[in-house]
């Protein structure tokens, strides 16, 4: 009787708004619910499909609403000797599949009030929908989902309407000194590493990509054991499985992509200047620091909050900005990635103050490193990150991008009940020792871009 008056209301309000109007006015009514977590934390479930598939649910009962995430180990480190190929084939995923055009798939989508989006990284690929759990609309947000991982078309005309608009992103990088930076400083950290290259592509390759590489590269990769499905709703256990076997269950079994090669340390330090005419100068600065499921992981992210991830109360804002006025923004962070993934600090800053601002920079990680925190700065840290963790899985959405994360990176299932306590558990000795062997600072990769002296 409960679900029944549950899913009239649903449907009135559905006749009422149309689907996409109460996406709408359900969406905005999903910020104030409380995260579906109960004392003893996120429940995750994992199994398997019968093709190999790997699948983790959550249970998310307090709103008549399905997230699905489908992840596949199909990002451009795969993208071999065709720079962008990986960032392709997820774009032309969903323009045109099954018996449908891009624009009847998008009509679909709307029609039902389901939204629709896709990605790619340097790691991985997905695809992913927001749909109400009402059987007719889900039905027909699935169906349409199915089409797009099971039978894309990578029809030749939407090919050359994509890579028009890539190669326009490309020749746009080339007017902005943030991507000249950053495309610099990977292809200088990286070598030749597959992690080297930007996902998007080279202008060069892009151009030469054809439909039949689309299609290998799909045949290859998007295969059942190279595949993860997270789903997080309102939703059964029972019906969650039928659900990921209807997706992805008509893949073909294949094989789980091969180990990308490891990521090798900077020998030696290393300062790149290119000239752009710009009023300022951006500056990165940093190397290979850690990787998902470090064991050093939470002593470096507690830690780099401290140095340059929690704003304005980090040491590197203070000394760059508050005690000297060199930049208006400073920072540090970590990117783990399946290998390597880059430790970076960064400013922007006028050009006549570049070498003063790259000073600061350096000094102040040598002496966090010499130094470790404060007992003050420890204690503010792990209030910043444990107080403000639930406003980060407060919605489904947040979360099935959580445990996307876990199942692609094979964390243990209680990584999220358990990341309170794991960093509240840090203290200042092991930041130091985590710091001291990992970074060093006579061995950073510095890129400056800006006008010349």
């Amino acid at each position: 009787m409960k679900n029944s008056y549950k899913y009239s209301i649903v449907l009135l309000v559905v006749v009422a708004l149309g689907a996409g109007g109460y996406f709408f006015w359900q969406s905005q009514r999903i910020v104030y619910q409380q995260a579906p977590i109960s004392e003893n934390g996120l429940n995750i479930i994992s199994w398997q499909t019968k093709n190999g598939a790997k699948v983790l649910y959550v249970n998310a009962p307090q709103i008549p609403m399905v997230d699905v995430r489908v992840t596949f180990d199909a990002g451009s480190a795969r993208d071999s000797d065709k720079p962008g190929l990986a960032s392709l084939t997820n774009n032309l995923l969903s323009e045109g599949a099954g018996e449908w055009n891009t624009d009847q798939i998008n009509e679909r989508f709307d029609d039902v009030g389901t939204q629709f989006e896709s990605s790619s990284s340097r790691d991985l690929a997905n695809v992913a929908i927001r749909s109400l759990n009402e059987k007719t609309l889900l039905s027909q947000s699935v169906s349409t989902l199915k089409a797009i991982i099971n039978k894309p078309k990578f029809e030749k005309k939407e090919l050359e309407r994509i890579r028009k608009q890539v190669l326009i992103s490309l020749k746009n990088q080339l007017q902005s000194p943030s991507s000249i930076a950053s495309k610099t400083y990977f292809k200088k950290m990286y070598s030749d590493h597959p992690y080297a290259l930007q996902s998007i592509g080279e202008v060069e390759s892009v151009k030469t990509i054809k439909s039949e590489d689309l299609v290998s590269f799909y045949k290859k990769y998007y295969v059942a054991k190279n595949t993860l499905v997270a789903i997080v709703g309102d939703l059964s256990k029972e019906e969650a499985r039928k659900l990921a076997e209807t997706l992805v269950g008509g893949l073909p079994s294949g094989n789980k992509a091969a180990a990308i090669p490891e990521v090798k340390n900077l020998l030696d330090g290393k300062k790149v200047m290119e000239v752009h005419p710009s009023t300022q100068t951006h500056i990165l600065v940093g190397q290979p620091g850690m990787k998902r499921g470090d064991p050093d992981y939470f002593a470096l992210y507690v830690g780099n909050h401290i140095l340059g991830g929690s704003g304005f109360s980090s040491r590197i804002m203070k000394q760059v900005r508050d005690e000297r006025g060199l930049a208006y923004s400073s920072y540090s962070y970590f990117s783990p990635l399946r290998e390597y993934g880059p430790f970076t600090m960064g400013l922007q800053t006028k050009n006549d103050k570049r070498d003063e601002a790259l000073q600061v920079l350096q000094q102040t990680l040598s002496d966090f490193i010499q130094n470790g925190p404060t007992d003050e700065e420890l204690t503010h840290a792990k209030r910043n990150i444990t107080g403000g963790f639930p406003l980060r899985i407060d919605s489904n959405r947040d979360i099935v991008g959580y445990i996307s994360m876990i199942g692609f990176y094979d964390l243990p299932l209680d990584y999220l009940n358990k990341f309170n306590q794991t960093v509240n558990a840090i203290t200042m000795e092991q930041i130091k020792d985590a710091f001291s062997r990992r970074i060093h600072p006579d061995k950073l990769l510095t890129v400056m871009v800006g006008k010349e002296d």
